[in-house]
């Protein structure tokens, strides 16, 4: 029997999760809720908070829906959605499947349908992010506990020892685009992309902090990928790749 990313029983296995993830957020709105009549917080106060927080949810929505597409074209749709919807992010989840399919010599540009590279993509992408499930309850407080120390005792050194470890972070993802440089100029798509989201995002801030637009805090990004998105489907052809 062909393996298939798209099975019932693997959308069955993710809605189950799914549905689980969605059943504790109303817990503990229903929990929030309550306890702020409790308090004496007016309920149409409390409707306005719930509906603006629910707008404000779906900017950052639109980014994980173009990552679950983006997964979906090699691993199918539950285990994206399943990622992405609860605890993965399309900075993560595409470099670690995509590493792992380099790895085992496999093409990303057509549906798995090797069950042992699905699984291994499956447990590349899973232990990878499962060390943060223990290292935060474990050692958050301890590290808070040394940026605040850092900060109170010099702010300039404690911004730039903040924007260090963002770049550390960053770079570590830059591998990967400058990875097939070697081979011409198709290998320069990727920077090329890399580079026009940059602009995009540049354009944004500066929309943001000149003109006052502070609703578009919220979709920048999903611009930024859209347009990059956009960019690479308008740039591969012309180039060749």
């Amino acid at each position: 029997m062909k393996f298939q990313p798209n099975s019932a029983f693997l959308f069955t296995l993710a809605g189950l999760v799914i549905l689980f993830v969605i059943a504790q957020s109303i817990f503990f709105l229903v929990r929030a809720y309550r306890r702020g009549k409790s308090l004496g917080i007016e309920t149409a106060q409390m409707r306005k908070t719930i509906v603006s927080t629910a707008v404000f949810t779906l900017a950052p929505a639109v980014s994980i829906l173009l990552g679950v597409i983006t997964l979906s074209k090699f691993l199918g749709l539950p285990l994206p959605w399943l990622r992405l919807s609860v605890i993965g992010a399309i900075t993560y989840e595409l470099p670690a499947a995509t590493s792992t399919a380099n790895a085992l010599h496999i093409s990303l540009s057509e549906t798995i349908t090797d069950p042992k590279v699905y699984t291994a993509i499956c447990w590349v992408m899973t232990l990878g992010i499962f060390p943060g499930l223990i290292w935060v309850p474990l050692f958050i407080k301890k590290i808070q506990g040394g940026l605040l120390k850092i900060k109170n005792k010099d702010s300039k050194w404690g911004d730039i020892f903040m924007t260090a470890m963002f770049l550390g972070m960053i770079s570590a993802f830059l591998g990967m685009v400058f990875s097939d440089i070697r081979i011409g100029l198709k290998g320069w798509i990727p920077i090329f992309v890399l580079l026009f989201s940059a602009l995009l995002m540049g354009i944004c801030g500066i929309l943001i902090k000149k003109c006052g637009w502070k609703w578009l805090e919220n979709y920048a990004l999903p611009i930024s990928m859209l347009g990059a998105m956009i960019f690479a489907a308008v740039i591969t052809p012309m180039i060749g790749g």
